[in-house]
């Protein structure tokens, strides 16, 4: 299966708690973090909602 890069860039402070909660289940708690997760439907939906604090290379 294929696997995706994805780096917290921005910090999570004023960020709404579904969206905290999200970066965390991706295991990304502090900027520069950077996890390895499978490119499937469900991690491109959490990324999806919290793009603008994420990037994602492959």
């Amino acid at each position: 299966m294929e696997q995706i890069k994805v780096t917290l860039v921005k910090s999570l402070i004023g960020s709404k708690k579904d969206q905290i909660a999200t970066a965390h289940s991706l295991g990304l708690y502090k900027p520069g973090d950077s996890r390895m997760q499978p490119d499937n439907a469900q991690t491109q939906g959490k990324v999806k909602k919290i793009v603008h604090l994420v990037t994602v290379s492959k």
